[in-house]
């Protein structure tokens, strides 16, 4: 699965330099279309409930062995992060400017796009495929609303990531509630305060 994805995310990337589309565009249409594939798969194979749990996610369906990928991929992404955090900042304002600075785009690109599918991938049967991007995507939304620097706003990301997850987990279990939709719920939560903030903190 993991092989798939790296794949699945290096021609995204391609297709993404051809084109003149956004990247949101071309994600959506790559994303429902990978979706709707393996649900036909799995509905031909009569297996379909035996991994309905990949929608919606299974917080308890996780092994030491996932944990352990889990970290591996923590270390490797903090490791990109560190010795690429300029490179990669001026590749997401200006790709010619990034260019013009002799920053090697697609390699860092391609990378960057194998990191997070390896990341969805290990994650994704804790969490869900209906859940996964809005995981991705709340947590930056909700840093934006307040911060002032390219800094802030990846600081206050993982800090945002984190008290939705660890909150969500405390939540569900005391509430009875699916984990993944739990830690959605958070995130949002957290996006419309920070939204009703922006106009009045910039940290």
């Amino acid at each position: 699965m993991i092989f798939f994805a790296v794949v699945f995310a290096l021609v995204l990337n391609f297709v993404k330099n051809k084109t003149n589309y956004g990247a949101d565009t071309i994600i959506s249409v790559f994303s429902s279309i990978a979706i709707a594939i393996g649900l036909a798969m799995l509905a031909q194979s009569g297996n379909f409930n035996k991994y309905s749990s990949y929608l919606v996610g299974d917080i308890l369906s996780i092994s030491n062995t996932e944990i352990l990928y889990l970290f591996l991929a923590f270390v490797a992404v903090f490791a990109f992060w560190y010795f690429t955090f300029n490179k990669l900042n001026v590749l997401s304002i200006n790709t010619t400017l990034a260019k013009s600075r002799r920053v090697n785009t697609k390699l860092i690109d391609n990378i960057f796009v194998i990191l997070i599918a390896v990341i969805v991938m290990i994650s994704i049967r804790w969490i869900g495929i209906l859940l996964i991007n809005s995981l991705l995507i709340l947590p930056a939304a909700s840093s934006r609303n307040i911060s002032k620097n390219m800094r802030s706003y990846h600081l206050f990301s993982v800090i945002f990531s984190l008290f939705s997850g660890i909150a969500g987990l405390i939540v569900s279990y005391y509430w009875n509630i699916p984990t993944g939709p739990m830690i959605v719920i958070i995130s949002g939560a957290i996006y419309f305060i920070t939204f009703g903030l922006k106009k009045i903190v910039k940290i």
